[in-house]
């Protein structure tokens, strides 16, 4: 207890400096910056932007431009930032200067070890140097064809739920997609199978990756208390913390990650012995024929210079990291494809025309005699299919997995906008000055329904802005002009997001930009081609004891997380109930050809 009294008053203490340090500081820099008033003295807007914050986001920038003054936990004054030249800075010219905050960098570390997003500096660009080929074009060939009965496994459990006959039945898809993506991101990472779609086979690793978001989330206001408790207590005493702290959260984190580690430790001996006999199979067996991204990381590093080889608990913090970064948001992202599809059934009928030409043409080509549903597409014809990757990018884009993220300046730097903003004085300013050590908020969601780069409609979903007049894809950069709103895609003035994806920026950009956003992509796409096919989703339509209907809402809390809204559900637990139903000539586009 006594230790449990110095951890308590060491946090009371920094809390009291962080406020007395405030009311000190005569002048803020960042006073001649426009922004909302503080709400609350120790959660200042962020409770506004992180819990539930769609409109409040949006509205933001709608009232101050691209350069927001905003108010962080005990009254830090931060940078919102949206500005697509700002942006540019920050994550490409001028990396080195805004670099991943400290809380966001230890806070990683603790948890998944020496990983891409837990390092800076020379060992993240080494690591990056390492892992940029891992993710090419070639593996994601490779890779495709061995991860297709993922999606096919995933298809039949599903259609086993719905009845025979025709009719409906009610399915909460997050649950299996989780799973599904669980898997995907374990065989295609690890070359290792949990069996996760077998719900009669428990794995503490799974459930542990699972639990991951939900119980960091549960601790969102500590996450600033980090650096300082990393830097003033050794491991020893961070352990006792944790051990007299009264907090379920924290010790539900601490077996999450003790968990996590002991698999990861344990697939990771296998995968080094297995390279050593020159195996390299994998524990899934020799389907994955060591095409699987840790059996090439490895390949690739035992080849590599010592000056460019990646320590073995380096390599370790990839794999969680990895494992980590492929499961939540890919999840999240089926999950709200199908959503849109259950809601607008037109487009739920064009794409599954859509596919059903790609599969056939591809069947006619390669002689195939099988059923077009079961035909298996190459990765080149998967990700071309026009009207599949303009859903597949204008979800993303309008929807964004992750809406924020941070950077911390780590020196005085000029930050030049390209839309200018007004002042606290009432002049219109071009640059804003950035002090040393300020934290800097890049909102993905913002910059993604910015309106003078995507137009007036930049917050409606319309696919069709991806899509040519004769509905082939645009090529993006090239100037070519959207098919109805008459500007060009994603670019205005020579002016467009850093994005290392369609020009937005769900997956950031420059050196820290997402490694394995070709992988999401691909999962994505071969999901719903193998899904849409045979299965008919619609919203829930059935009513409980009360006559109410369930309403799925998304909430925004920095991860989109789907609820369902009372008086029917409890606007709390995840979940995305559908209705699905086999598919039936109706359900394709009337008169589109075969």
């Amino acid at each position: 207890m006594a230790l449990l009294r110095v951890c308590t008053s060491s946090i009371f203490v920094f809390i009291i400096w962080r406020l007395i340090k405030r009311l000190r500081t005569p002048n803020s820099p960042l006073a001649h910056i426009l922004g909302p008033k503080k709400e609350h003295w120790l959660k200042g807007n962020y409770h506004r932007i992180f819990q539930d914050g769609l409109r409040y986001n949006l509205d933001l920038v709608q009232q101050y431009g691209g350069a927001v003054k905003i108010y962080a936990l005990l009254g830090q004054e931060q940078l919102y930032i949206s500005d697509p030249l700002a942006l540019h800075h920050i994550v490409v010219k001028e990396q080195n200067v805004y670099e991943e905050t400290d809380m966001f960098i230890m806070g990683n570390r603790l948890i998944f070890g020496e990983g891409l997003i837990a390092t800076l500096g020379e060992q993240h660009r080494k690591q990056r140097k390492m892992l940029n080929p891992v993710f090419s074009l070639a593996n994601m060939r490779d890779l495709l064809p061995v991860i297709q009965p993922i999606a096919n496994q995933l298809r039949t459990i599903l259609n086993a739920k719905i009845p025979a006959d025709g009719s409906v039945v009610e399915v909460n898809l997050l649950p299996w997609l989780s799973r599904g993506a669980l898997e995907y991101i374990c065989q295609a990472a690890l070359g290792h199978s949990f069996n996760t779609l077998d719900p009669t086979k428990d794995n503490e690793y799974i459930e542990a990756i699972r639990t991951l978001a939900p119980s960091t989330l549960r601790l969102v206001f500590l996450r600033p208390f980090i650096p300082m408790i990393v830097r003033r207590f050794s491991l020893y005493w961070r352990n006792k913390m944790m051990d007299w702290i009264p907090s379920d959260a924290l010790k539900n984190l601490r077996h999450v990650v003790d968990v996590m580690d002991a698999a990861s430790k344990k697939i990771f001996t296998e995968k080094k012995a297995a390279l050593e006999n020159e195996g390299l199979v994998g524990i899934a067996g020799n389907r994955m024929q060591g095409k699987d991204i840790m059996s090439i990381m490895l390949r690739a590093n035992a080849s590599s210079s010592d000056d460019d080889r990646l320590t073995d608990s380096e390599l370790l913090g990839q794999m969680n990291t990895i494992i980590f970064a492929g499961f939540e948001t890919t999840t999240t992202a089926i999950c709200r494809i199908l959503w849109i599809l259950a809601e607008r059934q037109d487009v739920q009928a064009r794409l599954r025309s859509a596919i059903r030409k790609a599969k056939r043409d591809y069947a006619d080509a390669q002689g195939l005699s099988s059923s077009w549903e079961d035909v298996e597409l190459p990765y080149d014809m998967l990700i071309g299919i026009p009207y599949l990757d303009a859903i597949v990018r204008e979800t993303l884009r309008v929807y964004p997995p992750t809406s924020l993220l941070s950077r911390t300046a780590r020196q005085a730097s000029i930050l030049p906008l390209h839309q200018p903003i007004r002042s606290a004085s009432g002049e219109m300013i071009s640059s804003v000055h950035v002090p040393k050590n300020t934290t800097l908020i890049i909102s993905i969601l913002a910059s993604n329904h910015n309106k003078e780069i995507w137009g007036e409609d930049a917050s409606e979903w319309r696919p069709e802005r991806w899509l040519s007049p004769s509905g082939e894809r645009l090529h993006l950069g090239d100037g070519e002009v959207n098919s109805t709103s008459g500007v060009s895609l994603g670019v205005k003035n020579g002016v467009k997001y850093p994005g290392v994806y369609g020009l937005m920026m769900t997956f950031l950009g420059g050196g820290r930009a997402c490694i394995g956003f070709k992988f999401a992509e691909m999962e994505i796409k071969q999901v719903l081609t193998t899904l849409v096919p045979r299965i008919h989703f619609a919203l829930p339509a059935s009513t409980d004891r009360n006559g109410h209907v369930k309403e799925i809402y998304w909430k925004m809390n920095g991860l989109q997380v789907p609820v369902v809204r009372p008086p029917a559900g409890d606007n709390v637990t995840a979940q995305v109930p559908l209705d699905l139903r086999k598919v039936c000539e109706q359900d394709f586009v009337v008169n589109q050809p075969n």
